[in-house]
This record gives structure tokens, sequence and C-alpha cells, in this order.
């Protein structure tokens, strides 16, 4: 899934005309913490409604503000995971979509990719997750999907996350195409691979709650 399959054409861009009340405005309407403002076709910046309150002045055109996250841009073809990475480097949960003249396009939302992920192929299909610890130098994708290999089942989808506790270390999540993982884990740590936390999906699918949450522990967010 690309940039300009994902840009939501609900959220239109703020002008630097535009005053302060209108942004906040905007803001609670489209449920966003940051809105784009764009000056003759060019991203300057996003305003949130901490840098309006911190001004204290509601009439003040955007033109005035110290907007943030200019930088906060992907291009038209780029692979959801590099949005994921924009947002996450600027800590913002929308991005802008910039064309290849470097005009402005329209924004994409962290809301947007988390409902077209949870659509995709390796959240729908029914199955549990593992994450491992391990060193980095230890890891093995390869070596892994083998020992997953055979107890009869495939690894889905992975996710490679550095362990903030510690540098040398990475957190592996793997959704597996199977629910009862027991001897899959088993297998695991009989090769000294350490499993920190399982999850299985819910035999109830219907329910969307149980859904997002599974989600966001896969995503761990």
């Amino acid at each position: 899934m690309t940039a300009e399959e994902l840009i939501n054409h609900m959220i239109p861009p703020l002008k630097v005309t535009d005053d302060a009340h209108k942004a906040v405005v905007w803001m609670e309407e489209f449920r966003c913490n940051h809105l784009p403002v764009v000056d003759s076709g060019h991203l300057l910046g996003f305003i949130s409604e901490d840098i309006i309150l911190e001004s204290n002045d509601i009439e003040r055109n955007l033109a005035d503000f110290d907007l943030v996250a200019p930088q906060c841009t992907v291009p038209l073809a780029a692979h959801f995971y590099d949005i994921l990475k924009v947002a996450g480097d600027n800590k913002l949960q929308i991005v802008a979509v910039l064309n290849d003249d470097n005009q402005y396009v329209g924004v994409i939302t962290l809301q947007d990719i988390l409902a077209t992920f949870a659509q995709s192929a390796s959240v729908q299909m029914p199955g549990a997750i593992i994450v491992l610890s391990m060193d980095l130098v230890d890891y093995s994708l390869a070596e892994i999907s083998r020992y997953v290999e055979e107890n009869n089942a495939k690894i889905i989808s992975s996710t490679m996350v550095e362990d903030p506790m510690d540098k040398g270390k990475i957190k592996l999540t793997l959704k597996i195409n199977q629910v009862d993982i027991k001897r899959i884990v088993a297998t695991l740590e009989r090769f000294n691979y350490r499993v920190i936390a399982r999850y299985k999906e819910t035999k109830h699918e219907d329910h969307e709650k149980e859904k997002i949450d599974l989600l966001l522990r896969y995503l761990e967010i």
C-alpha cells in the first residue's frame, strides 16, 4: 500500500491567511492533533492546538506562528512502513504527501494506516502472535522460520524493533498461522530462544475492540 492510495481526502490543508480560531475548529472537526499549513501549494509545516494556546491569540493568522515538522512528508510512492517511520521520527500522527515537484497533495493519518493494516491478510488470517527477545547478532529469520515450519506452521508476518532497555537486543514479533502455538514455543525455547509474550486470537473475530487490541499488541504501540 502506497501513500497515494492512503491519502485522506476529507482533511483539507489550512492557508497562511487562515486564523488560529479556524485551525482549532478544524482540528476538533477532523479529530486531528495537527493540521498542515500550505502556501501556494507548498507545505510550510504543521499547526497544533498547543502552539495556538501558547500564543493566547485566537484571532492571529497562521502566517505569524512558528510551525513544526515541515520535513514530515513522504512522496506519493512511499510504502506505508516508510510513512509510519516518518510519523514516528517526527512524533506526529499525520504525514503530508508531496508529488514529484514537492507540491502538497494531501495528508495521511496514523488512523488511516492502522485501519488499512487491520484489513491486510497478515492481520485478518487466523493465528497467534509470539514475541521473542534476543541479541541482534543472533537474529536469523530463516532459522526461526525453519523451527516454526517444522511444526507444520508458517510465519505470516514479522516485525523487529530495538529494545529500548538494551540497545544490543531486539524484540521480534511473529504472526503465526496457527492458534495453538504450544509446540512452536517449546521448539523455540529448546533452541534457546527467549519467548517473552504470546497472544492467541479470540474465536469471536467480529468483536472490533478485541481485534483492535490485538493489532495494537502486534504493532507494540
